[in-house]
């Protein structure tokens, strides 16, 4: 019989294969049903898996039987520690969400987006479920194929299949590089799970340079996928253009994914030491993806750089290599996660009422949109660090974590990421919902259509509710049983390989970590908030102020849109990547 990790698997494959069959032939109210009921089933099964996980230790499933003997394995693991199956419960509920929007979308075809969709679930929650690197490859190369073609999916349109072939190029050469660092891996230990890689690395001492080589080529193929600076560049041509539905996945989860992946890779196969090279890139992409948001007017491509900030923040957790860290790391995407999806689906709302998102070209013009003008206020305050929300948690545990390195950057680079990414958002509410400032000078803007059959002037529920709850859901992140995050963190770092190998199945310990609700806390969370407040108003009515004209035409300039530039960055990237890595170890 199977297990609840496999059927969790096995459901959104199997539905996906019956509607790809006869979703032709079913109404469409049939083929909602069935992909929701498929979504709210894998959600159901995934809170089994994480209850056990938490309550009774590391839930591992060998496919077909094959489990170790004595250290040694031959076979392919499912893995559901608490914050591999938390991850995979997130997917499923962004998905359920995601599929609630889309009742009212794409009303002229039947079931090939809702195909699509549940192959994504599933293989988002195989990839974070997997044990085995190689695996893991597959279903990163299942997942990018299919995110390819949801990005593509009004091919009718000339931008939008510009956007996904950047999009598949770009992540093509970081699979190519994961499959590399897999192969040259696998010739130095004999080995495809990440818990027996780390097994045979630990017993040959330090690592060499070729097995830092291949770790690199590993690492650098997911942070492709988590858009970290260089390799980020395709990330806001993808959101630019992917239907709403599908943006919540991309930066609700998938490159938070990406994370996940060089997380496991890093304590599982070098340890837990912090890792400066990877702080290093993570305060970059915090800078520029805060920076690059607040140049955007465009309201999605604003969204995807804030994304790319706080996938900086979560690298510099991971690169502290601690559970507290780890902690934090976790509340923050969970908070992130809630609050970015929420404010998608209201940037979905406006393309559908007006046809555009562009923020000149709206100005003024939402004010009779009061739920959507509520997600943009809320949604910027939470980017921002509003308390009680699982960004400000998130953002004060990693700053503790960080003390004992001296690594007081973090806290600086953490309020930048708030402040900007949260005022570029809270501009937004200012000028369209509420029309504040001078009219701004309108350029041409490309008129973009409407994702539902037609626009809709009163936004239905299946619309609003997604978007409310997921807001709530992101600002409440705090009410979460604080020891059982933490415990998952400890688990995820020191008992892995134990659970896999031995099965020696580690249970959450008790514990707390520190309350966030301090002087120092809360004053870390209002200073964000006024950061952000100063960086839209400043957006508003700064237009006499000295503008920064030239770095934003440099940085823009960077970001030229054409995919041979991207490649560059990305080769770039490895090169300085994997320099840094073999030098500082």
């Amino acid at each position: 019989m199977l297990s609840a990790v496999e059927l969790a698997l096995a459901v959104p494959f199997v539905t996906a294969m019956v509607l790809a069959a006869a979703g032709r032939w079913l109404p469409r109210v049939v083929v909602d049903a069935v992909a929701m009921a498929a979504a709210l089933t894998v959600i159901g099964l995934l809170g089994v898996v994480l209850w056990r996980a938490v309550r009774h230790g590391t839930v591992v499933v060998w496919l077909g039987g094959w489990g170790p003997h004595g250290g040694i394995s031959n076979g392919i693991p499912l893995v559901a520690d608490p914050f591999a199956a938390g991850l995979a419960l997130v997917v499923a509920v962004l998905t359920v969400a995601a599929l609630m929007f889309s009742w009212r979308y794409f009303t002229e075809v039947q079931a090939i987006f809702h195909v699509l969709m549940l192959m994504f679930l599933g293989a988002m929650c195989a990839f974070a479920l997997t044990g085995d690197v190689f695996d893991a490859f597959v279903f990163f190369e299942l997942m990018s194929t299919v995110a390819y073609v949801l990005t593509g999916y009004r091919a009718e349109e000339a931008r939008t299949v510009h956007g996904a072939l950047n999009f598949g190029v770009v992540n093509s050469i970081g699979a190519y590089l994961t499959l590399t660092g897999i192969a040259l891996m696998y010739g130095r230990t004999g080995e495809l799970g990440f818990a027996a890689i780390g097994e045979r690395v630990r017993a040959a001492g330090e690592p060499d340079a070729g097995l830092l080589v291949a770790f690199t080529l590993l690492c650098t193929g997911f942070l492709v996928k988590a858009a970290a600076v260089p390799f980020h560049f395709w990330l806001a041509d993808a959101h630019a253009v992917a239907p709403t539905p599908v943006c919540v996945l991309f930066s609700g989860i998938m490159v938070e994914l990406g994370v996940y992946a060089v997380a496991r890779a890093h304590w599982t196969i070098l340890g837990g030491t912090a890792d400066a090279v990877l702080a290093g890139f993570g305060a970059v992409t915090m800078l520029l993806g805060g920076v690059m948001c607040v140049l955007q007017p465009h309201i999605k491509r604003l969204l995807a750089y804030s994304t790319i900030s706080h996938v900086g923040l979560l690298l510099t957790c991971v690169a502290l290599m601690r559970a507290d860290a780890l902690t934090g790391a976790a509340f923050y995407l969970l908070g992130h996660a809630g609050v970015k999806s929420a404010l998608f689906i209201g940037a979905g709302m406006l393309l559908n009422r007006f046809q555009t998102v562009d923020e000149t070209e709206l100005h003024g013009r939402a004010r009779g949109m009061r739920v959507t003008s509520c997600l943009f206020l809320l949604g910027g305050l939470g980017l921002a660090g509003l308390p009680p929300g699982g960004m400000w948690l998130g953002k004060v545990l990693a700053e503790r974590a960080a003390e004992p390195y001296g690594w007081w950057w973090f806290t600086v680079l953490g309020l930048l990421a708030a402040g900007l990414t949260g005022g570029a958002v809270l501009r937004v509410w200012l000028r369209v919902f509420h029309g504040a400032g001078a009219a701004p000078t309108r350029h041409p803007v490309e008129h973009e259509d409407a994702e539902t059959a037609e626009p809709t002037p009163r936004k239905p529920l299946p619309m609003l509710v997604p978007g409310v709850l997921l807001l709530g859901g992101g600002l409440l992140t705090v009410v979460l049983p604080a020891s059982a995050v933490a415990g998952g963190a400890e688990v995820f770092t020191t008992g892995y390989t134990e659970a896999v190998l031995y099965g020696e199945a580690s249970v959450a310990p008790a514990g707390r970590p520190p309350s966030p609700w301090t002087f120092s806390g809360v004053a870390s969370g209002l200073a964000g908030i006024v950061a952000a407040l100063a960086v839209a108003a400043l957006g508003v009515w700064g237009g006499r102020l000295p503008q920064p004209a030239r770095l934003g035409t440099v940085l823009r300039g960077l970001h030229s849109g054409h995919v041979g530039d991207y490649i560059a960055w990305v080769l770039a990237g490895i090169a300085l990547f994997a320099v840094l890595t073999v030098v500082t170890r």
